[in-house]
């Protein structure tokens, strides 16, 4: 099993950051890859940033030069450092992992989200 906890949201103002962070806990498996996701108020779920165990990373044109996503494969946990914050980013930001069980099973695991809201 594994549990993603995440931690970090928050109220902040237009132009502001956070940090927000996700760590990964449990036995018999190994994650390949972390990121973040973002579901606003009726919208659906979108894809903020990823990072495999090598560092490479991938993120969204909308939050491109804005959020930096890190990890810290020691402790299986991601970061998402988020600056010059707009009130579009406001939303539940949600946590992923990817990877396998030691049994050779996919593992896809969330967290629970944390909200984020940017005022003007």
């Amino acid at each position: 099993q594994v549990q993603l906890v995440e931690s970090g949201g928050g109220l902040v103002q237009a132009g502001g950051s956070l940090r927000l962070s996700c760590a990964a806990s449990g036995s018999m498996f190994s994650i390949n890859a972390m990121g973040w996701y973002r579901q606003a108020l009726g919208k659906q779920r979108e894809l903020v940033a990823v990072i495999t165990s090598d560092g490479s990373t991938n993120y969204a044109a909308s939050v491109k030069g804005r959020f930096t996503i890190s990890r810290d494969n020691a402790k299986n946990t991601v970061y998402l450092q988020a600056t010059s914050l707009k009130p579009e980013d406001t939303a539940v930001y949600y946590c992923n992992a990817l990877g396998s069980f030691a049994w050779g099973i996919a593992l896809d695991a969330w967290g629970q989200g944390t909200l984020v809201t940017v005022s003007s």
